[in-house]
Parts: C-alpha cells; sequence; structure tokens
C-alpha cells in the first residue's frame, strides 16, 4: 500500500476551499424539512421530496422508510488520493469532450466548478474512474430476490438469484495492487477494464451461465460482450445495446437490474451527451447500519429499510444517449453524483415517452471491513461498500433487490477489493466455461 502523504499546497488549499462550500451548502435552509432523529415513512414522505430523486420519493410513498442521521466525512483511500495529487495536473478533457487525454490514474478532475461549460463531462469522468474500486474487486456469492411492491412484509418471491463472483479488473488507474498505476496490457489491448458475472447459480434455469464485458479506451470503440448461456450451453457475441436492458441473453428471469446501472452509471462513456443540471443538498445512504443488509418488512421487501440516511453534497447530471452510436432502452438517465465519495447513491431512467422508468438506489457503508466478523477482507483504511441494492420498474412495481453480502449465500465476507482476488484471466470465454455447474 502507498502511505498517505501531506501533498502540494495547492491540492491542500483547494480541497479545503471545497470543503468549507459543501458544508456551507449542507447548512443551507434547502434541508430544513428533516433532522437527525427523525424517521420518515409513507405517511410524512413529503418531508423528503425535495431531497430525494423522483425515483427514491417514489419508493418512499411506498413503504420504504428512512432513518436521518447526522451527515459523516468520507475520505478518499490514501492511495488513491496520492494518485489524485500526483498525476491530475496532466489530465484534460480531448478536443470534442467527449473524452479524456493524459489520465494515468486518482481523480482525474478533482476541482470542479459548477460554472465550467465542461463540468457534467468532467463528473462523469470521476464517476469513471471513482474511488470505491481501482485495481480489483470480486464480489463472492451475494443473492437478489425479485418481489412486487405491496404493504407489510414480503409474501412472495417471483424470483430467487445467486451469483457466484461479480467482479471486475482495471488495467488503468491502479492504486493499490501491481503492476501500478497501469497495466502493461493497456499498451497492447487499449483495454480500460474488464467486468465478468459468472456463474449464475440461481435459479436453475439459468444456472451456469454468465457474461463477460470489455470496455475500451478508444472513443469510437464499443463494448466486446460474451455471453454463456443456460440453456443452449453455447457462448455467443452479444450487442452492447442489451446492457440497457433487463431482458437476460440467458433464458427468462424475472429481475429490473440492466447491466449499465450494476454499479451506478456504467454505459461507454462516449455513446451519451451529458448536460449538467445543478448541485444540491440531498439525503443518501452512506454509512449504513447494517451489513448484511436488512429486508423492508413495510414494502414488500423491495428496499433496504429501515436504514440511515443522511444529507450528502450531490452534482446532478442527465445523460442522453447518442442515437448514432447506441440504441439504448432508456431517453435519459438522471444521474445523482456524491461529490464527496463519488459514487452514485441513486439514478433514475426514464423511458422513451419521458416518463420514469426505472428507480436504482445503492445502500453503502464505510468502513474498513464489509462486515463486523471478516477474516480476510480486512483493510489498513476505511472504503465504501455497496451492502444492498435495487432496481425498481415503477410502472409495474417490479424490484430486484440484491443483498451484498447474501442472505442466503455460503460467503460471508462478500467484497474483496483490491485485494489482487482476480486477474486478466478471469475474463476470458474459456475461465466462464470452465465456471459454469451445468
Amino acid at each position: 500500500m502507498h502511505s498517505e502523504k501531506t501533498g502540494p499546497s495547492w491540492f491542500r488549499t483547494v480541497a479545503a476551499a471545497l470543503a468549507v462550500c459543501a458544508l456551507g451548502a449542507i447548512g443551507t435552509p434547502s434541508f430544513a424539512a428533516v433532522k437527525p432523529g427523525e424517521f420518515v415513512t409513507p405517511d410524512n414522505a413529503s418531508k423528503v421530496q425535495d431531497l430525494v430523486s423522483p425515483g427514491v420519493y417514489y419508493k418512499v410513498t411506498h413503504g420504504m422508510t428512512m432513518k436521518i442521521v447526522p451527515t459523516e466525512r468520507v475520505d478518499w483511500p490514501p492511495p488513491y488520493k496520492d494518485a489524485t495529487e500526483k498525476y491530475s495536473a496532466q489530465v484534460r478533457l480531448s478536443q470534442d469532450k467527449r473524452s479524456v487525454v493524459g489520465y494515468v490514474a486518482g481523480q482525474p478532475f478533482p476541482l470542479i466548478d459548477a460554472n465550467d461549460p465542461d463540468v457534467a463531462n468532467k463528473i462523469v469522468w470521476n464517476n469513471v474512474f471513482r474511488p470505491i474500486t481501482t485495481d480489483d474487486y470480486d464480489l463472492r456469492f451475494y443473492d437478489c430476490d425479485s418481489s412486487y411492491e405491496r404493504k407489510g412484509a414480503q409474501q412472495q418471491q417471483i424470483e430467487y438469484f445467486q451469483i457466484g463472483h461479480y467482479m471486475g479488473y482495471d488495467l488503468v488507474g491502479r492504486t493499490e495492487v501491481e503492476p501500478t498505476p497501469i497495466d502493461p496490457d493497456f499498451k497492447t489491448t487499449g483495454r480500460y477494464w474488464l467486468f465478468g458475472l459468472y456463474p449464475i447459480l440461481a435459479p436453475n434455469e439459468i444456472r451456469g451461465s454468465g457474461f463477460i464485458r470489455w470496455r475500451y479506451a478508444d472513443p469510437k470503440r464499443g463494448d466486446d460482450i460474451w455471453s454463456l448461456a443456460g440453456g443452449s450451453r453455447r457462448v455467443r457475441r452479444v450487442d452492447e445495446s442489451i446492457m440497457s436492458s433487463s431482458t437476460t441473453t440467458n433464458g427468462t428471469s424475472a429481475h429490473a437490474w440492466d447491466p449499465d446501472h450494476y454499479s451506478g452509471f456504467n454505459p461507454k462513456t462516449e455513446q451519451y451527451y451529458y448536460k449538467f443540471l445543478g448541485e444540491r443538498n440531498m439525503l443518501a445512504t452512506i454509512h449504513a447500519l447494517h451489513s448484511p443488509e436488512v429486508r423492508c418488512p413495510t414494502d414488500g421487501g423491495t428496499s433496504a429499510c429501515p436504514e440511515a440516511w443522511e444529507m450528502r453534497h450531490m452534482y446532478v447530471i442527465e445523460a442522453t444517449p447518442d442515437r448514432k452510436r447506441v440504441n439504448a432502452l432508456d431517453s435519459k438517465t438522471i444521474v445523482y453524483m456524491d461529490g464527496e465519495m463519488w459514487f452514485e447513491p441513486y439514478i433514475d431512467t426514464y423511458d422513451q415517452s419521458g416518463t420514469l422508468f426505472r428507480s436504482h438506489i445503492y445502500w453503502l457503508a464505510t468502513r474498513d471491513r464489509p462486515v463486523a466478523d471478516a477474516k480476510v477482507a480486512i483493510y489498513p483504511f476505511k472504503r465504501s461498500f455497496v451492502v444492498g441494492a435495487v432496481s425498481t420498474d415503477v410502472q409495474s412495481g417490479l424490484a430486484t433487490m440484491c443483498y451484498l453480502p447474501g442472505m442466503e449465500t455460503p460467503e460471508r465476507e462478500c467484497w474483496y477489493i483490491n485485494m489482487g482476488a482476480v486477474d486478466r484471466t478471469s475474463f476470458t470465454t474459456d475461465a466462464m466455461v470452465r465456471a459454469a455447474s451445468f
């Protein structure tokens, strides 16, 4: 691990100024409607309507509860902070403003100015190279279940999912595990990162299936994606447009998640146009009380509640697909980006008529281990973990809630971040086929 440095004086000065501005913004009357200690239910949901996205407000009105807690600071992992101080000054947007030039590691654009005409693109690129994971990650044995919203506890699951591995490997921006800061493979393949979700262990009809995805630095090159179907047991190439759809390539399953939003906003950056909608003080779960997360007893088990929600300073971005480059399902995506943690606690997507379609919410914990009794996944500093996530089709009420760690899985630690748990060989079709349990 890199040791934390004092850093150049300009970075310290600007960071302090930004912190003061953020604290000042959080101290404005915009969030006077709720105070720490209050409990939000459908009966008083109007108190938070202006403090959350329309999708989150929908969830509260349909049974999700909130425990309002004081705001706590989130510090970046020291190696990521060091890399930002070392390399960020050399990063700039490309001539067409769609891509980045000169990026090595850390946050590409630490100085965000709301008056900058390119602020939206810079915020989105900060999301691409965010501090939550920089080198590799492996989520082992987590589970999800789909059900329809209802008052009270969950009575029936439409489908239950269990995943063997949800994993990624970054070739650029590496800060903790050798090779750093760039994997030499990047120079020959041009791949930014690799992703894999396999094998699916449940439901039985798609057992053994999964997919892998490669993202490239070339702004004109789309993702390479291969899926392994549980039924035909064949590997095939997949068009990247399907990544914005919750339709699986591996059989029939009832779920609301789409791969472009598994971990926030994650389609290929250059395939979208971005508009800055402003900065706001809004509620989010950044210091979750529970890990493993709890099933909400008041909305049919379609969220995590009651959970701690605190005021956060967020940037709001509208992402619109470039129809010449990608045939995305959504007409637009509204991204709510935490300006300190640099992860989106929630995202709303809209259908082609402009109507709210899907709500994606991510509950995060910030600690030095994903669970209190961890024996392997223990870190020398605090880092952020997504401990729960839900995608809800607000037009039908179908929601797929995921628990990380899982509720019914053998693995209790789940999150292995920047530990060298996976490498490039984990993201090949051969590796995916070998892992399948047909």
